[in-house]
C-alpha cells in the first residue's frame, strides 16, 4: 500500500484526511505529506504521545484511559473521533499501541489499536503484530493506518 495511492483516491473523491497518532509519532501523516500536492487531501495530524495530549487535543475523556489504558480500542475510537471534531476532515484514522521494547502480559509488545472515523461513525480494530522490534511494529502500524484510510476513501460515497 502507498500513500500515492491513499492521495490519488481521496483526491478523486474531494475527501479531507488526517490524523491521531501516538505510537507511530507522526509516521503516518509524514507518509502522506511527503508527497507533493498533499495538501489538497490532507488537514492536520494530532501527535498525542502522553495520556494528556490525548485528552487536550482530541477529547479523550479521562475516565475511558483510566479504565481501558491508553492502548485500547475505546481510547482509539475516542482519538478517531477527536480528530474528526478538531479538523477539517471527513475520514481521520487513530493509532495507539506498544512499539516496544516492553509491554505486559496483558498488552504485549506489537498490540496496536485502531480507530477510524467517517461522518457515519467510529469503527475500531486491534491488531497484534508481534514482538517484531519498536522500529518493525511502527512501520506496520503506519502501513495498516495507510490501508485503513484507502478502504474508508475508496467506500466514500
Amino acid at each position: 500500500m502507498s500513500a500515492e495511492a491513499l492521495l490519488a483516491a481521496a483526491k478523486a473523491k474531494g475527501v479531507m484526511l488526517a490524523t491521531a497518532e501516538s505510537c507511530t509519532g507522526g509516521m503516518v501523516s509524514a507518509a502522506i505529506t511527503d508527497i507533493a500536492g498533499s495538501s489538497a487531501v490532507f488537514d492536520r495530524g494530532f501527535v498525542t504521545y502522553t495520556n494528556a495530549a490525548k485528552i487536550q487535543m482530541l477529547g479523550v475523556l479521562p475516565a475511558t484511559l483510566d479504565a481501558h489504558g491508553a492502548v485500547s480500542e475505546q481510547v482509539a475510537s475516542e482519538m478517531a473521533a477527536g480528530a474528526r471534531d478538531n479538523s477539517a476532515a471527513d475520514i481521520t484514522v487513530s493509532i495507539t499501541g506498544i512499539a516496544g521494547p516492553g509491554g505486559s502480559e496483558h498488552k504485549p509488545e506489537g498490540r496496536v489499536c485502531f480507530g477510524l472515523a467517517t461522518a457515519t461513525g467510529v469503527t475500531t480494530q486491534t491488531v497484534e503484530f508481534g514482538a517484531l522490534g519498536r522500529a518493525q511494529v511502527r512501520l506496520a502500524a503506519r502501513d495498516h493506518a495507510l490501508k485503513l484510510l484507502l478502504g474508508a476513501v475508496e467506500a466514500y460515497l
